[in-house]
């Protein structure tokens, strides 16, 4: 049996306007912002499902971090439109990737697992399925078939997502759903055990 190899697609805020809700000043922000990112991303290709990494940035300069990360990036083609953003990025990942299934990952989720990655898109074999946030409203990895990519992200998107058709991926998947948006959810995050760019940029 084949197992499906999978474009996991990163929509990456430039870091200076990312995370604004960390209670900590500017230039820390936008430390914590990259440091995120970049231990996503790290994580995603570590997976053993992902065959590559597609970052979308308008951030030119962090878009090279990326690239030295080892993934592939574009521009953000439609920045404000998180979903539209991704549905051409899935786009150009089918131009480029024909045979694989595109998976969109938030990219702040610092404590990420390799392992959850792999079991979340081994659930979904191909078909199209979502991880619930922490918080059961939010969603962290959406995936589908090209021909039926249709990423609702945003408010409510678990809801959006199950009303969509697409199937809840379970299972404790405890880092693939710790997001960060605040400081809490940092120090959750931290308990779960962060990747080195966040380690290094909380010491900064």
């Amino acid at each position: 049996m084949t197992v499906p190899s999978y474009v996991v697609l990163l929509p990456v805020k430039p870091p200076a306007r990312g995370k604004s809700r960390l209670a900590v000043d500017a230039d820390r922000r936008r430390a914590l912002a990259a440091a995120f990112a970049l231990d996503t991303a790290r994580a995603c290709l570590a997976a053993g499902r992902v065959g590559v990494v597609l970052a979308v940035t308008d951030d030119a300069r962090f878009a090279e971090e990326l690239r030295q990360a080892g993934c592939e990036t574009i521009p953000d083609g439609v920045a404000g439109d998180l979903n539209e953003s991704l549905r051409l990025a899935a786009a150009e990942a089918r131009r480029r990737w024909p045979d694989a299934f595109p998976a969109a990952v938030c990219a702040d989720l610092p404590a990420l697992r390799s392992e959850d990655l792999d079991a979340a898109l081994a659930a979904a074999a191909g078909s199209a399925g979502f991880v619930a946030d922490e918080d059961d409203v939010g969603t962290t990895l959406y995936t589908a078939p090209y021909d039926e990519f249709d990423p609702r992200f945003g408010p409510g998107s678990r809801a959006a997502h199950l009303e969509s058709g697409a199937h809840e991926i379970g299972g404790p998947l405890v880092s693939l759903r710790r997001d960060v948006d605040d400081r809490a959810a940092l120090t959750q995050a931290e308990r779960l055990g962060l990747g080195a760019h966040t380690r290094l940029a909380l010491l900064g």
